[in-house]
């Protein structure tokens, strides 16, 4: 069974950047899509970006903005999210999750998340 731990939240000033990371151990990870997810306070759980292990194509909630990249690492078996141009409105929790490809309905369990403040 695939586990995976979210890593990397701070508190960083609005225009900053910050990465978080996704570690995956466990399982096989061949077929995997891997997404990342947030939830601001009061708010539903919201779809951030995915991405396929095997070849590692990118799906975006806003791929207009280009403000979030979503990568793989297959040699430390990491998903990060590099989030730049950051506004308080991205202060959230983050949240790794492994998902349905066309859906990103989440497969597996939610962990801890990662806390991101953007806040001057």
């Amino acid at each position: 069974q695939v586990h995976l731990t979210e890593t990397g939240g701070a508190t960083v000033q609005p225009g900053g950047s910050l990465t978080l990371s996704c570690a995956i151990s466990g399982g096989t990870f061949s077929d995997l899509t891997v997404a990342w997810f947030r939830q601001a306070p009061g708010k539903e759980r919201q779809f951030v970006a995915a991405i396929t292990w095997n070849g590692g194509k990118a799906y975006y909630w806003d791929s207009r903005s280009g403000r979030f990249i979503i990568s793989r690492d297959t040699s430390k078996n990491t998903v990060d999210l590099q989030m730049n141009s950051l506004i308080p409105e991205d202060t959230a929790v983050y949240y790794c999750n492994t998902v349905v490809v066309g859906t990103y309905a989440a497969t597996g369990s939610w962990g801890q998340g990662a806390q991101v403040t953007v806040s001057s």
